[in-house]
């Protein structure tokens, strides 16, 4: 096409502002098909100017944003021609190379180890420009300088200061338009330099001298003892203190902080306000060894108030195992639980903080886990704040290749469409523009950031390696590195802002606070009524008395209320009958089964105004068609939720199907219990085996976090458990696992076998005012057991029982031979085959809570049966699973003397279960056969 063609058609109204979506469709054509356009359109998309070594999405991304420009501008622009118009052209390619690739030469390393080469796509000449146009005016398009034109000289300069200075800005792989205009105008309006008073620099310093001088103190202080120090990333200090004055200043009512041990003692003294004195007893082994197992000092966590010009900010620095990332869903768990009972929908009031290693962030998968929960719905919490304390060493391995599969460490966060800003430690101004940015585009678009804090760690692992032996080269740098804290004071000094001498005295200062052990921090309050009050959840027994008894009025009112649905709502077939004979059930016509019984527990609690919180992979439908929770329109989808629409001002009802996660979903609701005591929150695995992907958070917080922490949790695990022939991965919940866990009554495990059962464990839970996790062996046969039903009476009657003796009438305790103890399914093929028999002289007797193990309801029990001598515990786990080897001391200790225990289940196995139909029904009626067979 001839240039004066060219021209004239690119004039014409083609490219106004009311066509760009047109053209951009047409793009998108070409690019999948370059036959699909029309001669003219194809040869205009030929001619566009090309950056090498960009991918297709690179190129396609470059020329949107070109032709958005050019409908703003109209005739105004030409995109191709010759001679200065063809400059044009290539100069606002220069801007999209800068702002895609700048971060790839930016100033972010420290220690000047990154070896990285120049990329072409940002020098002058890649694009036929050269000094010589330095002079020339170009129309700079988007580039956000408040001006249309600039002389390629000034631009150049301001590309290489935004983009190529001591922040690395990552944002154009986001897809939207109107966040990426957003993030050039924060950083190309101030060209990535803080603008910041000589107050705000004197505050910047203080946060480095308290860093670096709380680590000298410890180092002299405690010479050789593990500390995890923060020396090399001391900008860690004054960009969590920033983070949390100016989202105080915003409105945030609450931070919470999630870490590992890197740097975690320097911000419980400096940010948290943790009395020094307190750290140094710690250092020195004194502790209280009343409050329990305790922890480690690194891994304590710690609460304050923080005074912001917005109001006081209360802080929650979560306690930490040394599984480093898995602290980042109890984060958001606790977060999401805040922000619940404030009421706040959009994240504004609670904001999340965690910080991250490098080879951490990039090692391992709860943290991918954790960015795919970002948005969705059960889980969001308006973005996280993403921080990165980036030493370029894990442990021992630093090199690349050897720690990640990606350029960065960060790229995870790529999956998510999170801004990454990797700045250099070095340039502490840097890192509070990089932490003004951050914090601003996570209240306003309400996702995920990442801040890439490129630093280095001055000693080994922790003080007492040796870290020459492993990484000789960085260490001979680290060794001659000044600290952050003295290349700022020389920086302030020398441009005239703060003195070498008031530089001493704050150093000074910060020392004596030291020595008389008081708080550094000055923002520093006592906690008020930020959090929620645990005090009537505190000091509690399991034996406590409680009352969770309803009347038959109130449970028949439920009852109907969550058996109907409005006609206009079909629903399939197979639900529609679910809800049919609920109807019945309700009425009193038919027993109950056990989705029913369950929905009334909830029904129950949020009728008293509490909240049920429910989260699993088919949570709202149920794994086994048993819960209809949720029912979906036939015709347009739509949903209805029985449990929301009891009555007015009732309490929370949310059951959500969880993003196909066992260990991130757990560890956020485990956070969310510990900052929630009130109401039901519960976790259900899709098959109980698959809890095994979620163990670290059973062992680490679970299981534990009241002995080492004094961290209470009222959090509920359903985990679906029997043998019905599905295989090794799809039988066993491993409760064996959870039983040698138990200890200091530190969680409860329960088998419930009738729907009266689940009924009143659940209640329970939430009635009776102690806190603590409860672990149960839920049915899946069972849900629909003809045997395993009852009645609205049972259900009123509000016990649960943790044993249930013989329940046959013709069942005479004195004829009675032997007595077989069991939990969970099992009992009803013990039942049936015992009546199949009709054996008068076997009687059955459920455990239904093996943990805390129920000696009085126990040895009630046992009382009528003093006279027998046959005693025997049956299980469908192999010998060496199931409660066997866990509980056989328990029954043992209650026997009468002269009386023993035998076992009757399967052999020992490597596997859970048998693979194949046939075998399993052979080996499960020999376990029932052996345990009814009176020697």
């Amino acid at each position: 096409m001839p240039e004066g063609v060219m021209k004239a058609w690119l004039e014409s109204s083609h490219l106004s502002g009311g066509n760009t979506a047109y053209i951009e469709e047409l793009y998108e054509s070409y690019l999948d098909n370059s036959q699909s356009v029309s001669a003219e359109w194809r040869e205009v998309f030929q001619q566009l100017p090309k950056i090498e070594g960009a991918d297709v999405e690179y190129h396609h991304s470059a020329v949107r944003e070109e032709f958005r420009e050019l409908a703003k501008q109209g005739h105004k622009t030409v995109v191709v021609s010759s001679g200065g118009d063809a400059k044009q052209v290539k100069v606002l390619q220069l801007i999209n190379a800068f702002r895609f690739r700048g971060h790839q030469n930016a100033n972010l390393d420290p220690l000047g180890i990154w070896q990285r080469e120049k990329v072409r796509d940002l020098q002058l000449s890649h694009h036929d420009l050269s000094e010589n146009d330095f002079d020339k005016e170009f129309n700079v398009g988007s580039f956000a300088v408040g001006q249309d034109t600039m002389k390629l000289g000034d631009l150049y300069k301001a590309l290489q200061k935004t983009y190529v200075g001591s922040i690395g800005a990552e944002y154009m792989h986001i897809t939207s338009t109107g966040e990426k205009r957003w993030l050039q105008s924060r950083l190309e309006s101030v060209q990535s330099q803080a603008k910041l008073t000589v107050d705000e620099k004197e505050e910047v310093l203080k946060g480095l001298i308290a860093a670096d001088g709380l680590e000298k103190y410890l180092g002299a202080k405690f010479p050789g003892a593990k500390r995890f120090s923060l020396e090399g990333g001391d900008a860690l200090i004054p960009m969590l203190k920033e983070i949390i004055t100016r989202a105080g200043s915003h409105g945030t009512k609450e931070v919470v902080v999630g870490m590992a041990h890197r740097g975690r003692l320097n911000v419980l003294v400096n940010v948290m306000g943790k009395n020094p004195n307190k750290l140094f007893d710690e250092f020195a082994g004194k502790t209280d060894e009343a409050l329990g197992s305790g922890d480690v000092k690194y891994h304590q966590g710690y609460s304050s108030d923080f005074v912001t010009p917005g109001g006081n900010v209360h802080l929650a620095l979560a306690f930490n195992p040394s599984h480093l990332e898995i602290v980042n869903p109890v984060v958001m768990g606790s977060v999401r639980a805040r922000q619940d009972r404030r009421g706040c929908d959009q994240g504004d009031l609670v904001l999340p903080v965690t910080i991250h290693g490098d080879s951490a962030i990039a090692g391992q998968g709860v943290v991918q886990e954790t960015f795919n929960m970002s948005q969705a719905r059960a889980f969001k919490v308006g973005g996280t704040i993403r921080i990165v304390v980036n030493n370029q060493v894990g442990f021992t391995t630093s090199k690349q290749e050897d720690t990640r599969s990606g350029e960065y460490c960060t790229d995870i966060a790529k999956m998510v469409q999170a801004p990454i800003l990797h700045v250099n430690g070095d340039d502490p101004e840097a890192v509070i523009l990089a932490t003004q940015v951050a914090l601003d585009y996570r209240n306003t678009f309400k996702r995920d950031v990442v801040i890439d804090l490129v630093c280095y760690r001055r000693h080994g692992h922790n003080e007492a390696d040796e870290p020459n032996a492993t990484q000789p080269i960085m260490y001979q740098k680290v060794k001659k590195h000044p600290t952050p804290r003295q290349l700022y004071a020389d920086k302030l000094n020398a441009e005239g802002s703060i003195s070498a001498a008031k530089s001493k005295e704050l150093t000074e200062y910060y020392r004596k606070l030291l020595d008389e052990g008081q708080c550094t921090v000055e923002q520093w309050r006592p906690m008020t009524e930020h959090s929620v009050d645990w005090t009537p959840y505190l000091g509690h027994d399991w034996d406590d008395a409680y009352e969770a008894s309803l009347s038959m009025e109130k449970i028949k009112a439920l009852a109907e209320s969550i058996s109907s649905y409005p006609e206009s709502h079909p629903v399939q077939s197979r639900v529609k009958k679910i809800y049919d004979d609920r109807v019945k059930m309700a009425k009193g016509e038919k027993l109950l089964d056990w989705g029913f019984a369950e929905n009334l527990a909830y029904a129950s609690i949020v009728d008293d105004g509490q909240r049920v919180r429910i989260t699993g992979q088919d949570s709202g439908r149920g794994t086994f068609f048993h819960r209809h929770a949720v029912l979906h329109n036939q015709e347009d989808a739509s949903q209805y939720v029985p449990l929301q629409n009891i009555r007015e001002g009732q309490g929370p009802f949310d059951v959500h199907d969880s993003v196909l996660s066992e260990v991130s979903v757990l560890a956020f609701e485990y956070g969310y219990t510990t900052a929630e005591p009130a109401g039901l929150t519960i976790w259900e695995a899709q098959f109980g085996d698959f809890a095994n992907c979620a163990q670290v958070v059973f062992d680490q917080f679970i299981s534990s976090g009241e002995q080492k922490w004094g961290r209470l949790c009222g959090l509920t695990m359903l985990l679906p458990h029997g043998y019905e022939g599905q295989g090794p991965e799809h039988s066993s919940a491993r409760l064996e696992r959870y039983l040698q866990l138990c200890a200091d009554h530190n969680m409860q495990v329960c088998i419930p076998s009738t729907p009266a059962q689940v009924f009143n464990m659940l209640r329970r839970q939430v009635v009776r005012p102690m806190r603590r996790p409860l672990v149960v062996m839920s049915p899946k046969s069972l849900l629909r057991h003809p045997l395993a039903v009852s009645s609205l009476e049972e259900l009123a009657s509000g016990v649960f029982h943790n044993v249930i003796g013989e329940v046959d009438k013709d069942i005479k305790a004195e004829k009675v031979e032997r007595v077989v103890f069991c939990s969970g399914k099992v009992y009803y093929e013990l039942l049936e085959q015992r009546r199949k028999n009709e054996q008068k002289n076997v009687a059955i007797i459920r455990v239904e809570q093996l943990y805390p193990f129920p000696e009085a309801e126990f040895a009630k029990e046992l009382e009528q049966y003093q006279h027998v001598k046959q005693f025997v515990w049956c299980q469908e786990e192999p010998q060496n699973q199931g409660a066997w080897y866990c509980s056989q001391h328990h029954f043992r200790a209650m026997l009468p003397e002269g009386t023993y225990l035998t076992y009757a289940g399967r052999k020992p196995s490597a596997a859970p279960a048998v693979g194949y139909m046939s075998v399993h029904v052979k080996e499960q009626q020999a376990l029932v056969n052996e345990a009814l067979t009176v020697e």
